[in-house]
């Protein structure tokens, strides 16, 4: 099979063309035909290394993923394609089923072909989506939705997103109003206001202005959706507009878990009109080191897709 593989850690051009051997998959596990994967910002950290290799965090990362290079070759986090085959003892699907999911520290996603067990995050894909679509999702969603709900966000809760217009903030924006009812605030740059409102924010902050820290409220959830990877003198403030028990979470405060129960709930959202994917720019999979190349950019919109059908 076709796939990209990480030949070592570095700038995109570590990620090559190559063939792969197509994935058996086990007792428990179905095979999926990958259509489509999103080259996300851990994608993109995991390849290029960036955290401080003696660090506690670098040293952990390193013995968890690989020394020198990944050892698992073919990075990627998502999938959304067809499932081809089942295992002997797989009962949650079967040959025919389109689907998406996240697939963990196995990484896999940047291959024409992923085995994944059938009690992973994975799930039927929304039916009103394509796959291009559906790979815009598992990401961001999970994410915004686990940090949402250990944050016990309640209807009505005033409720700031600092980096509204990236995989996990779009994500979040939508979430905290349509499926929370929360009052939403969105933080991002003065070309992004439009995007974030027409998601669902009630307010919008522009991180460049120079009285943006005037429009600060109090906040019963300040959500860092981008993490320490970028600040600004807006964020630094944001940490302490918060309601007498409010909370300040940031996606860099431990990995969440990732479930199909809460992937079926996306499904269920998105069929009903209260998520939408967001797409900044798709490339084929050959072109995936410039899909990095603009990841690393850190101005995407939503979600950077890559093709493998």
């Amino acid at each position: 099979m076709k796939a990209i593989i990480c030949t070592g850690y570095g700038p995109p051009e570590v990620l090559q063309l190559a063939d792969m051997p197509k994935p058996v998959p086990k007792d428990n596990e179905i095979l999926i035909r990958n259509h489509a994967t999103s080259v996300t910002a851990s994608d993109a950290i995991v390849r290029g290394f960036k955290l401080r290799t003696w660090s506690r965090m670098g040293m952990m990362m390193r013995l968890v993923i690989g020394v020198r290079k990944p050892r698992q070759p073919i990075i990627g986090l998502v999938v959304a394609g067809e499932v081809e085959s089942v295992g002997k003892n797989v009962t949650k699907f079967r040959p025919g089923d389109q689907v998406y999911g996240m697939t963990g520290l196995s990484f896999g996603g940047y291959g024409e072909y992923k085995a994944m067990s059938q009690n992973g995050a994975v799930a039927r894909k929304p039916a009103n989506m394509t796959f291009e679509q559906a790979a815009a999702v598992p990401y961001g969603g999970l994410i915004a939705l686990h940090y949402l709900n250990l944050a016990k966000l309640q209807r009505g809760q005033n409720v700031l997103v600092y980096g509204a217009s990236g995989a996990i903030g779009t994500a979040a924006v939508q979430l905290a109003k349509q499926h929370f009812g929360a009052h939403v605030t969105g933080v991002a740059s003065a070309s992004n206001g439009a995007l974030v409102q027409a998601l669902g924010a009630d307010a919008f902050i522009d991180y460049t202005a120079a009285d943006a820290a005037q429009h600060l409220q109090r906040y019963d959830l300040v959500l860092d959706a981008v993490g320490e990877a970028k600040t600004s003198a807006l964020k630094q403030q944001a940490r302490t507009a918060l309601t007498p028990d409010g909370q300040y979470i940031s996606v860099d405060d431990g990995g969440p878990q990732f479930n199909a129960e809460i992937l079926t709930l996306l499904t269920t959202l998105i069929e009903a009109g209260q998520f939408h994917a967001v797409i900044d720019t798709t490339y084929p999979l050959e072109q995936m080191a410039a899909a990095h190349h603009h990841v690393d950019q850190k101005h995407k919109k939503g979600n950077v897709i890559v093709t493998l059908a």
